[in-house]
């Protein structure tokens, strides 16, 4: 992880045929989520037999967005070495751009590189490597009400062969996607299904964000959507009982005394950055914030007690999320009204405000970048 930002130079190579501003303003005005691409990308080089001090990267440039050429014996087609992270930049009422949190995001990914042995990035240099794709495609911010910019930073096992370990080259990328809503029902909440099949066990790759993870929920998620719900909810692997987190967000439950509990991090829930983020937010409120194991039949209980008066997903995609109702085979059943909790909506907009620079940022989260 030796090479920093500051020992590597971005070279930097304009598309050739990027975007007309008409094409570009279609897609700005209604992007949806992840499926439109900016006209850039960065690349990093990785080879752990290069020398130099440069502790194996070399190569880093601004590209032109496109295919990938790939080995057919490339390691990660056949032993999965593949990890990624997820987060938004963000235009300031100032017009400036801004990151959130890209140092978590930087530390966040060395621990799924350390996990799946893969070598770690300098967290300036990966830093400086999303900074150097947003303004390279810093025109592709949405039009849209509390539109971003979404980055995916993401690294893979390049080397060709077929033995059983860790390889020895790898490639970092970055691309980005302009976005608008994650979830497409326009509810005021979202459903959510309880599925039999399990995400993660102790011991295994659940804290890492790989995709092997998400594959593994492509089944159970589309049951879900096939029931009608937005998402699924996985249970613990050892009883099936405790609640553990969604497809790709973490939970919290407000009870009816202001507190919050949401799952407690064990290696088999990834650790979100939107979750620790609210976490300080609600303690700096006064309110009290327990991170503890969560029953489904408790979760059930208490919301028709009243016990439990809200209940929230977060990530970086969707941000803040109500949870208005859950369903699995034994019936289903409405969190509070069904609809977005007070509290829920106060951190939500408390967080959107810090992040896009309309609140003061205390913490130093908000990492301005143009």
């Amino acid at each position: 992880m030796a090479t920093s930002a500051s020992q590597l130079e971005f070279a930097r190579t304009a598309h050739p045929a990027p975007r007309s501003a008409d094409d570009r303003a279609i897609i700005l005005n209604n992007p949806g989520f992840g499926t439109a691409f900016s006209d850039h990308m960065v690349e990093i080089d990785f080879d752990a037999n290069a020398v130099g001090g440069a502790g194996g990267w070399h190569n880093p440039r601004v590209v032109p967005y496109g295919p990938i050429a790939l080995d057919p014996a490339a390691a990660v087609l056949h032993y999965a070495q593949e990890i990624f992270e997820g987060l938004k930049a963000y235009r300031l009422n100032d017009g400036g751009i801004a990151l959130f949190r890209p140092e978590a995001n930087a530390a966040r990914f060395n621990a799924s590189a350390r996990r799946l042995a893969m070598p770690e990035i300098h967290p300036d240099l990966f830093v400086e490597a999303v900074r150097q794709q947003v303004l390279a495609d810093a025109d592709w911010f949405p039009t849209v009400e509390g539109g971003s910019l979404y980055l995916r930073p993401f690294m893979f096992a390049s080397e060709a062969f077929l033995g059983v370990r860790p390889a020895r080259t790898y490639k970092f990328l970055v691309i980005a996607s302009p976005a608008g809503n994650y979830f497409k029902s326009g509810a005021p909440a979202v459903s959510l299904w309880v599925s039999e099949y399990t995400r993660a066990a102790p011991g295994g790759t659940g804290a890492a964000k790989c995709g092997g993870n998400y594959a593994s929920s492509l089944v159970p998620t589309a049951e879900a959507f096939a029931r009608g719900h937005d998402q699924v909810l996985f249970l613990d692997a050892a009883e099936h009982r405790w609640v553990e987190e969604l497809g790709g967000m973490n939970l919290f439950f407000v009870k009816s005394d202001g507190s919050l509990v949401t799952p407690p991090l064990g290696g088999t829930i990834l650790p979100g950055i939107t979750r620790d983020s609210l976490m300080t937010l609600a303690r700096e409120e006064g309110l009290t914030v327990r991170e503890e194991p969560y029953a489904l039949d408790q979760w059930r209980t208490e919301a028709a007690s009243g016990e439990l008066v809200e209940t929230f997903a977060c990530g970086t995609a969707a941000v803040v999320t109500p949870v208005g109702k859950v369903a699995d085979a034994n019936g289903e059943f409405l969190i509070g009204s069904g609809g977005p909790g007070q509290l829920t909506q106060r951190l939500r907009q408390r967080l959107v405000a810090i992040q896009r620079g309309q609140a003061p940022d205390t913490h130093g989260w908000v990492h301005r970048i143009g």
